[in-house]
């Protein structure tokens, strides 16, 4: 026959016990392993796609820019253009060429006006 004491049977069960909890624990620890490198790699993401909309926005404010500073020239190059030809004694202006001068002016000095004021707006924000 086959007698076990308390003892015995006491530490039998501690081992029955913690072989599963041991398993469960390392089962545990491989999800938390896995979910914490799954999180670092979501944040690198996340940096690199802020830092590239960062870089898209950049590179739209200096298109911006560029598309305002060629507006700029090619109005001052039309009313060069518009002054030389009325210098000319043979080139009769007309009315158009005076109102197309005065509209150029007025467009300059409107959008010149509206910079301003964005800038200021960016400046107190």
């Amino acid at each position: 026959m086959l007698e076990i004491t308390l003892g015995q049977a006491l530490l039998a069960f501690i081992i029955a016990m913690s072989i599963p909890s041991a398993i469960t624990g390392l089962i545990v620890w491989n999800f938390e392993r896995k979910i914490t490198a799954r999180d670092k790699k979501r944040e690198a993401d996340e940096k690199e796609l802020r830092k590239k909309a960062a870089e898209r926005e950049q590179a739209r404010e200096e298109l911006e820019l560029v598309i305002i500073e060629g507006n700029g020239a090619a109005i001052a190059l039309a009313e060069a253009t518009a002054r030389a030809v009325q210098r000319i004694p043979d080139a009769h202006c007309n009315g158009d060429m005076h109102a197309a001068l005065d509209y150029a002016a007025e467009v300059k000095h409107r959008q010149k006006d509206f910079l301003a004021k964005q800038g200021v707006k960016a400046i107190v924000q």
